[in-house]
């Protein structure tokens, strides 16, 4: 699980704010502990999806503690990891400091919301990230941070199978599949390696397990 789905996964109810208040207090009084976090791995779509790229400039775009980020950086990617969480960056930068790659990762406070990049990226990655913005629109900002030649890589949750199974209802606007995702981007300028949703079992750090359905949608912007 990575330190994204831990902060996010939990029954919010619908309509709230995923702003900064949120998130800081999420952080602070309801993400796991800093022994967790350290062992929690980085989301599994990740690997397979960019481990057959060529390393470049990569952006986390809600990077969380940053274990995703870090395995870009162990794997020859130079990364921004971007989070409007201070406290999560603060996780983030503990754990880099015994990564060996921290030199690789520039950690950057940001509302994903609002801010924007000054260039573009050889990757922009997404895993479970939810600013206080449409979904959609959230994906479209990101996907115009790419760079010609480019990745996009969007892994969400298909949050009303979870709500089914949890008893919770998280915000309707916070729920994408592949094939929403992939209409925003456009048949003339991208071309879509993957769109699937796929259902996985989470072993949270308490031992508890949960099935999650996951959307995933890799994209290569047109040259």
């Amino acid at each position: 699980m990575s330190e994204q789905a831990v902060r996010r996964e939990g029954g919010d109810p619908a309509g709230h704010d995923f702003d900064e208040a949120y998130w800081e207090e999420h952080w602070q009084g309801r993400a796991a502990g800093p022994e967790a976090v350290h062992s929690i791995p980085p989301n599994p779509h990740l690997a397979r999806e960019v481990g057959v790229l060529v390393p470049g400039t990569a952006l986390d775009a809600g990077c969380g503690a940053g274990a995703e980020a870090l395995w870009l950086a162990a794997h020859g990617w130079q990364v921004t990891a971007a989070d409007i969480s201070a406290a999560a960056l603060a996780r983030a930068a503990d754990r880099a400091a015994s990564s060996g790659v921290a030199q690789r990762v520039r950690w950057l406070q940001a509302d994903l919301s609002s801010w924007a990049p000054d260039t573009q990226f050889d990757l922009v990655t997404t895993s479970y990230a939810h600013p206080a913005m449409p979904q959609l629109e959230f994906y479209d900002r990101i996907a115009g941070w790419v760079a010609p030649g480019g990745t996009l890589l969007v892994v969400g949750h298909l949050h009303a199978h979870a709500a089914q199974e949890e008893g919770h209802q998280p915000p309707a606007d916070a729920s994408v599949t592949a094939a929403v995702v992939t209409a925003r981007l456009g048949d003339a300028e991208w071309d879509v390696v993957t769109a699937e949703e796929l259902q996985r079992t989470l072993t949270a750090p308490d031992g508890r397990t949960r099935s999650l359905r996951d959307v995933v949608v890799r994209a290569t912007r047109r040259a």
